[in-house]
Order: C-alpha cells, then sequence, then structure tokens
C-alpha cells in the first residue's frame, strides 16, 4: 500500500535505516533520510509497531511479528560506475561512524528492542559487515544488548570467499561468519559448508548452538511452537483486513503528510475549485500508478494516479504525457503546448521511477532525465499562468532551472507517495489539505556528481576541496535544504521557557578534562550526572495564517564557534502541532546535555566542549553555556 522510506521521513514519522548520505542511491528511497535522528526515530516507531510494542516502549516477550533492523552498516552503495555493493569497501572513521552511521541502528536495538539484525553486503575497512567480530559481537551484542539473531543479505555469506577474498575457503567463510557472531544464512552457503567446517575443525558446535538458541528464541517469542498457527491471534489476516477502510484512510493520510511544498509564489496554491474551469495535466507520470509504490510495496488494494485525483476536483480536465516515459529520450512538446494552451491552469507530473533509481542501480547524475526540462520550461512559457510543478521521486533531482523560473509558480515534491497519492496530490492543489512534510534530504547541485560515491568522509576537507556530506558538514551551494518546506500558513516561534541557560560541568568526582580544558569525556561525567543534567525546552508556536495544518517542529543544536569536526548544526528533535488559524499551543522537548549538546572526536567518543551552543528554531536561537 505504501513505500514506507523517503515520503515517511518526509512526514518526520523490516525498516532501511542506512543514513542516505549520497543523493545518487538507488536504494535511498527506502530510507527515512539524512539524519541519524530522523532515522533512529523511525526505526523505534517502525519496530515497535511490527513487534507488537506500544510507542512508549517496554519489555515484549510474546512477538506479533519481528522486525529486522537492516543493513548493518555503512551501506549507501550499489551499483555505481562499476562498483558494486559486493564488492566495495567502505572506508569509515571512527568519528563518522560514531555520530553518523551506528546511530540509527543504536536506536533499533536498545529503544525499538528489534528481534533481528541483517548484516550488509559490503566491508566495513577491510572487513566484511557479516564477519566483523567487533561489530556484530562487541558493538551490538555487548555495547548494545542485542538478544535476537543476526542475518545475512541474502548470499552475502558466500561472497566471503568467492567475490571478497577475504576467506582462504568456503569453510573459513562459514567460520569466519558464525564466530564474528552471525546467526542465520539468507542463502546456502552454510548448509553447503557447515558440516566441512566442523569436521576440519574450523568451526566448534558450540557456535552453531548459539546460533540456534538466538534464532530459536525469537520463533519461540513468536509462538511459531504453540501449535495450530490459524488458531492463533495473527493466524487469519487476510486481504479484506489489509485492504480495510482503517487502512486505507492511514495510506491517504500518509500521503497527504508527506508532500514538501518546495515554492508557492505569488501564493498560487491552493487553487480555487470554483475558479479553476479547465485543467492540463501534462507529464509522464501524471497517469502513473506503479510508479507511486517506489521498490519493496506489497500489492495496492486500489491505485490513484494524479490524473485521476486531479480529474475528481476538475470535469473539464486535459492530459497528454509529453513523454512516452521518465526517460524522456523525445518529447512531444508541441503537442503538450497545445494543450497547455486550452487550460486555465497547468500541472506538470515529472520525476523519476524505478527504471531510473532502484536496488543494483545507483544514478549517474541528478538532473530529471531525457528532455523532460526542456518538456517543462516550454508547457510553462506556454501557459496561460504560472504552472504548477509535481515531483515524483526518491531521491532528489537538481531543478534550478525551476526554482529559479517565474513561468513556474509552484513545485511540490511528492516522493513516491504509495497508491493514494493521486488523491493526496489533488487535494494538496487544490487546498483540501495543507501542506507540512519537510525535505528529509538535502537537494545538491548537478555538479555534487564530481564526488565520488565510493567516498564515505562525512566532514569537509577544505585544503582538497571536499564539501562534506548532508546538512550537518556540507559547506556547498544547495538547491533546497534538509527540513525545507513550505505551507499555506505561516507559522512563528518563541522560546517559551528553557532551563538553564548554563551548565556546569566541574561536578565532584565526574568531571575529567582530557587533552586540554575545552573538552570533558561523555563517559566520565557518569550516567547519573547525566540523568540529574537533562532539562526541558518549551517552544511556543503560533499559526498566522487562515488555514488549519500539521506543522513539524524542528528544533536544531549547534555550537556558536563550531570546529574540530562538530556538526554546522543537529538535529535533536521534532513534534507534529495540529493547529487552527490562529491558534497558539507549547511544544516540549526533553533535552540530554550528555546526548545533545556533546558530539564525537576522532576516536568515535562522545565529548562536551565549552561555549556556547544554540537551540534554534526557525529563526529563534536560545544560547545555553557549558561551563567545566
Amino acid at each position: 500500500m505504501y513505500n514506507a522510506g523517503q515520503a515517511m521521513g518526509m512526514t518526520f514519522w523490516a525498516p532501511n535505516i542506512n543514513i542516505f548520505r549520497d543523493p545518487r542511491w538507488g536504494r535511498g528511497q527506502e530510507t527515512p533520510g539524512e539524519d541519524p535522528v530522523v532515522a533512529g526515530k523511525y526505526a523505534v516507531s517502525y519496530v515497535r509497531g511490527l513487534q507488537g510494542d506500544c510507542f512508549e516502549g517496554g519489555k515484549v516477550d510474546v512477538l506479533q511479528a519481528s522486525a529486522c533492523c537492516k543493513h548493518f552498516t555503512a551501506y549507501d552503495l550499489d551499483n555505481w560506475n562499476g562498483i558494486d555493493r559486493y564488492t566495495f569497501d567502505a572506508r569509515v572513521t571512527m568519528q563518522d561512524l560514531a555520530d553518523t552511521y551506528q546511530p540509527p541502528f543504536r536506536s533499533c536495538i536498545e529503544e525499538g528492542r528489534a528481534s533481528g539484525l541483517m548484516c550488509a553486503y559490503n566491508r566495513v575497512n577491510g572487513v566484511p559487515n557479516c564477519a566483523d567480530f567487533n561489530l556484530l559481537s562487541k558493538t551490538v551484542r555487548g555495547q548494545w544488548g542485542f538478544d535476537g539473531y543476526i542475518v545475512s543479505d541474502c548470499d552475502a555469506v558466500s561472497l566471503v570467499y568467492d567475490v571478497q577474498g577475504y576467506a582462504k575457503s568456503p569453510e573459513d567463510a562459514v567460520a569466519s561468519v558464525l564466530t564474528a557472531g552471525m546467526d542465520v544464512d539468507c542463502g546456502s552457503y552454510l548448509q553447503k559448508h557447515g558440516k566441512s567446517a566442523v569436521m576440519e575443525k574450523k568451526l566448534t558446535e558450540s557456535e552453531i548452538d548459539r546460533a540456534l538458541l538466538n534464532l530459536f528464541t525469537v520463533r519461540m517469542r513468536l509462538g511459531l511452537f504453540n501449535g495450530n498457527p490459524r488458531k492463533l491471534p495473527f493466524g487469519n489476516i487476510g486481504p479484506d483486513q489489509v485492504c480495510s477502510t482503517e487502512h486505507q484512510t492511514l495510506a491517504l493520510e500518509a500521503a497527504r503528510n508527506g508532500i514538501v511544498l518546495l515554492k508557492n509564489s505569488d501564493r498560487l496554491l491552493p487553487l480555487s475549485k470554483g475558479e479553476t474551469l479547465s485543467l492540463a495535466v501534462i507529464g509522464p507520470n501524471a497517469n502513473a500508478t506503479d510508479t507511486l509504490l517506489g521498490n519493496y510495496a506489497g500489492p495496492p488494494c486500489k491505485f490513484i494516479s494524479p490524473l485521476q485525483g486531479l480529474q475528481s476536483y476538475v470535469n473539464n480536465t486535459m492530459y497528454h504525457s509529453g513523454c512516452n516515459d521518465v526517460a524522456c529520450p523525445s518529447a512531444s512538446i508541441e503537442n503538450a503546448v497545445d494543450v497547455a494552451k486550452q487550460a486555465d491552469y497547468v500541472v506538470l507530473v515529472m520525476g523519476l521511477d524505478q527504471t531510473q533509481e532502484r536496488e543494483k542501480h545507483d544514478r549517474l547524475d541528478l538532473v530529471l532525465p531525457g528532455k523532460q526540462e526542456q518538456l517543462i520550461t516550454s508547457v510553462a512559457k506556454a501557459a496561460k499562468k504560472p504552472v504548477v510543478l509535481i515531483l515524483l521521486c526518491g531521491g532528489p533531482v537538481d531543478i534550478s532551472f525551476a526554482k529559479g523560473n517565474s513561468n513556474i509558480g509552484s513545485i511540490l515534491w511528492a516522493g513516491y507517495p504509495g497508491e493514494a497519492g493521486g488523491a493526496a496530490i489533488a487535494e494538496t492543489i487544490f487546498g483540501d489539505h495543507n501542506p507540512g512534510g519537510r525535505l528529509p534530504v538535502t537537494w545538491y547541485p548537478k555538479d555534487f556528481i564530481k564526488i565520488p560515491m565510493t567516498d564515505m568522509r562525512m566532514r569537509p576537507e577544505p585544503p582538497s576541496g571536499y564539501p562534506g556530506r548532508t546538512y550537518r558538514f556540507y559547506t556547498g551551494e544547495k538547491v533546497f535544504e534538509f527540513g525545507d518546506g513550505l505551507s499555506y500558513s505561516s507559522y512563528s516561534y518563541e522560546f517559551f521557557s528553557v532551563t538553564p541557560n548554563k551548565l556546569y560541568l566541574n561536578q565532584p568526582s565526574t568531571a575529567h578534562v582530557v587533552e586540554n580544558s575545552s573538552y570533558v569525556s561523555v563517559s566520565e561525567l557518569g550516567t547519573e550526572f547525566c540523568e540529574a543534567k537533562k532539562f526541558s525546552a518549551i517552544i511556543a508556536v503560533r499559526n498566522g495564517g487562515e488555514m488549519a495544518g500539521k506543522h513539524p517542529v524542528l528544533l536544531f543544536v549547534k555550537q556558536a564557534k563550531a570546529g574540530n569536526g562538530s556538526p554546522m548544526k543537529q538535529l535533536v528533535g521534532f513534534q507534529n502541532v495540529f493547529l487552527d488559524a490562529g491558534e497558539s499551543a507549547n511544544v516540549e522537548f526533553i533535552l540530554s546535555p550528555c546526548e545533545h549538546l556533546s558530539r564525537a572526536n576522532k576516536d568515535g567518543l562522545r565529548v562536551m566542549e565549552q561555549g556556547i551552543h544554540l537551540l534554534v528554531v526557525g529563526d529563534k536561537e536560545y544560547p545555553i553555556a557549558i561551563v567545566a
């Protein structure tokens, strides 16, 4: 019904929680975006919902489903310029692992209490993920307390010897993954070579026993040995329950909340229902159905294409595809222009689909394919009034040409919004839904492709011209920024209450200065100190517009003088608030200085830095001084 990836990230709602670090990644559409906090919160909610936990968290012994966090870790390259995920060795610093790649997985396990974890195909710093004892046993089980099963990505075990050459034989490959802490092979390699690995004394039966224990413990929690499955609580779920009215309503609500309004010159949108007598809907994605789903989606209950959604508002709706498909090697520009000239308003529905971005297929550029740009600009120039541009795509595209074109009045990004996407788009265009989505990723200019996808560094390196990645570190030009998103209403903020405005770290027997007096190790402060120093930040939010709407409040932290590899800013919390026109409400965030005001040093350890830290929401800032 719904692709639980990018569009869900826009709403700030087995999850793919890898960081969408590079805009060309074909599977970026599956993730909740580029921010580790968003990815972590998404993972926790997703896992708790699937496994049957409450959203507040608790200890769940009986599972209604087993949720598996994937793909662990530093995986965001599929097939780019002849380099594929099977051979790729991701070179990642301890600093980047600590504050970018690992946090979503840690949240998935510690807070979500996932019962499954999937290790990825790629290597990290020379070691295959599924054969990395430090990752699987020391970190996941030892530090994060994971007590579920660890499964390989499908046929990843075979790569350890056959492709990556990390092991000297198939038996060595089997031994390396099981002794590292992996439990289940999604494939047949263990079946083929496990017995010989034991016979050659490269693998002990105790390692097999441990793997079986981890797997069967989860199976027992699922109730798989409790008799006839038809008589168990979830033994009779059928299509009628999947396609219930409640679930289809949820699909529509998710699609609505995922739409991001990126441009709305002269308040072109929403269009008037009574005054829009004719409408032209143009573009290769205008009548799309399967495209709405993205990838890894189940069969829909029904489809509503953008064209069908818009036809429900305007009887006199004309349609032209403009191109045969999104690749658009040639465009019927003259015919599309003729259709556009006849209508009061024009809606262009463009973008990408799974032929352009998908698993095993990364993009080589960041522009709209083929002649889409030429079609857009020609139609926009010929139309009676500024046009509305809708983009269906998982990854970002450089649409600078449209952002600065006065003939293009509004731009909406809908991601791959699911089966009800067309209805949600139409509701937004005609004002039955007030858009509140925000971008979960940075939209880079097309020249960003000069940066190799294989460069995993998050932080910039000015001497070499390397600009860094994501809103936290990227120093280059942006088409749109993480968190961008307009509304038909205007919202304002004030810091209503924040305590304290100073934080003292010189607690007896807990403060420990490392390297110099500017840094204090979080681990040395201790759990008791960190818990005691949590504080509340209350933000007053007002809807100053004429339309009610759901509004995401994004709270960031930044240092007044950032340095030493600190992010330029970091999201620390987000909440949705629904406000009627003219209504105000207070939104409270509980912050932990040890978590939210610290940073990772080069060794991957959390440290707190003296100086002024700023809480930021919208255009408002609130200073907090950290004093050692």
